[in-house]
This record gives C-alpha cells, structure tokens and sequence, in this order.
C-alpha cells in the first residue's frame, strides 16, 4: 500500500523557517519532519512513498537524491580521482517517488494528481507537518472493516482547525463545523486511509481537500473517524517545532516508535 504525502505547502505560520525551504523539510532534531513521518510509516510496513511536493520542491528532490550524503559519514579521496566512500550506510526499505503538483495547488488538487501513481488502489494519505504514535496498522484494519470510501483519524485537541460532528454509533463523519472557544471536539489529524473513489470527489487544482470533497463524502456518509486518544502534534508554528524539537532531544519523542 502506498503512502501519500502532502508536501508544497507554503507554511506562512511558520515563516521564520518555511522562507528558506519548504515546510516538510523543517528539522526537529537533525532530521525533515518529513524523514520522521516516513519512518513512522516504515515501522508499520508501509515503504512506497508518493510525495507531493510543490514549493521548492527542489530541496525535497535533493534530499533524497543523495540521501546517503545527509544521513551518512562520508570520505571524499581527491587523490584517487574524487572516489567517495560512504560510512555507515543508513539503508531504508524504501520507495520514494517525488511529484510535483503544482506551486498554488490545493490539497485536493495535489492528491488528484497523484492519481497515475496509487494504480487504482486503495492508499494512506497524511500532512507532511505533523506526527503521531498512531498505530497504522490498526488504522487500516479499521478502515477495511467499515468498507466506506475514506477514513480519517480524529483526535480530541484544543487547536483552531475546524471540527468533527460524529456519529456515537457509527463513527461516521456528519459535518465539519468552526471551533468556538471552549470546544474540545474532534479534529481532522489527516493520517487518512483512501479508497481510490475519492478522486470522483475532487474537481482540479482549485479544489481544497478539507472542504467540499470531505464534506461531500460525509453527506454521502461516505467518510468515517477513526477516534485517536494517543499522542498527535501538528507543526504550524515556530513554537510547536521547538516543542518538538525538545522531546527529539530529550529522548521523549513518543511518534519515534522505530
């Protein structure tokens, strides 16, 4: 199963970093916080990776072009006509495929480009600024259980998205409404399962995912939370990458699972 990342993002609340490279590529400790949400994934046995990349996509291109260089002790021998030796090798099980989607693509635009690349099949589909000791697996199971056409995980956190009306019964998504002050609804948290159906719920570029296409599946009744007590952090602000940051350098990082 193949794991969908959105990556061209902009990150203007996070300025102070995003001016220089694109929000994904953000480090907590001395990694993207896009390395860490692929080694959650790999954890789990999901390693085919679909970036979708679009704001200097460029730098996400060159990190994993030479992968080995960043994550690597290297040895460069001029006197034997620049023979490089990489130390230590950092192996991944991986399969990474970069597209660019667009400079001012929507969500919703940049998950349907990537339609060639998931071959008709269901895929995992999450935020390239957010982690979570989510246990994927069991995301799945969970999403093949129902049989609907999209899965989201909904945490219970006191953030300024917009939040989820759902079924007791069901666990099904009826509506997204404004969080008002006090409120401690559910939230969208993305770590997404997606049948392939959900292209059909996406008109182009303009299109933000988040908006007609989820509440259009959740009129159909179509869409279906996956409630999540544990850990999620999403990575706006400077403030929440130095958070972060800390529990990285504190050894405390509870999404380090690996």
């Amino acid at each position: 199963m193949k794991v969908v990342i959105l990556a061209g993002g902009f990150g203007t609340r996070i300025s102070e970093e995003s001016h220089l490279r694109p929000k994904p590529m953000i480090k907590i400790g001395n990694k993207p916080i896009l390395w860490h949400i692929m080694k959650e994934y790999s954890y789990y046995g999901f390693n085919e990776f679909i970036i979708c990349a679009g704001y200097k996509q460029d730098m996400i291109k060159e990190w994993f072009a030479n992968y080995y260089l960043h994550n690597s002790d290297v040895t460069f021998d001029f006197s034997a006509g620049n023979k490089m030796t990489v130390h230590n090798n950092v192996a991944e099980p991986w399969k990474v495929t970069v597209v660019d989607t667009g400079y001012n693509t929507m969500t919703g635009g940049r998950i349907k480009r990537i339609k060639p690349y998931v071959n008709d099949e269901p895929f995992m589909m999450t935020y390239g600024d957010g982690v979570c000791d989510i246990d994927l697996k069991k995301l799945f199971e969970f999403h093949k259980s129902h049989g609907k056409i999209a899965t989201l995980t909904a945490v219970n956190e006191e953030q300024r998205f917009g939040v989820l009306d759902i079924d007791k019964d069901t666990s099904e998504i009826k509506s997204f409404r404004e969080k008002s002050e006090s409120d401690r609804s559910r939230i969208n948290a993305g770590y997404m399962v997606l049948n392939p159906e959900v292209f059909d719920y996406i008109e182009g570029d303009a299109t933000v995912f988040e908006k007609d296409p989820l509440q259009n599946l959740a009129a159909d009744g179509e869409l279906v939370a996956y409630k999540y007590d544990g850990f999620w952090q999403c990575m706006d602000t400077l403030r929440e990458q130095e958070a972060l940051a800390a529990m990285v350098e504190s050894g405390k990082a509870p999404w380090m699972v690996w």
